[in-house]
């Protein structure tokens, strides 16, 4: 299980700010990067060996293109951190976590306890996913 942490914008001191997706294969020193809504996080593949920080942004609850985003590099092998940024809210978080981010900086702040709990809400899931290995609960229905 990857282990979360939570991150406040406020609380963050930014050492190596993360660069666009256009960005980051014209510099060779960079090493975050931050997808914005409609980039293709397929196109940093290549570089994923030296890339430290991936940031996705939410600019609104409602878009969940980051979600996709997010399995895309877990699944190709990307072992950094994978924080979701922006207009994150408590019932995003534990499909958050299923897609594979490990770090998160919602613009405003959230009750730290109820983040935990949004992690444990849910016993059975609907979807398999590679980050937690957990039994989709169409399968303990069905075994083969």
């Amino acid at each position: 299980m990857v282990d979360v942490q939570f991150r406040f914008r406020d609380d963050e001191a930014v050492n190596d700010p993360a660069v666009t997706v256009d960005a980051f294969s014209e510099q060779s020193n960079a090493t975050a990067v931050r997808i914005e809504p409609g980039e293709d996080a397929r196109a940093l593949l290549p570089y994923l060996d030296r890339i430290a920080l991936v940031e996705v942004n939410f600019p609104a609850w409602t878009d969940g293109r980051g979600y996709s985003a997010a399995r895309i590099l877990r699944e190709a092998g990307y072992a950094g951190e994978l924080r979701g940024v922006g207009d994150l809210v408590i019932d995003m978080l534990h499909h958050m976590r299923r897609c594979g981010f490990d770090a998160f900086a919602p613009d405003k702040a959230l009750n730290t306890t109820d983040a935990k709990n949004a992690f444990e809400r849910w016993d059975n899931v609907y979807q398999a996913t590679a980050i937690d290995g957990r039994q989709a609960i169409w399968a303990k229905r069905h075994p083969a």
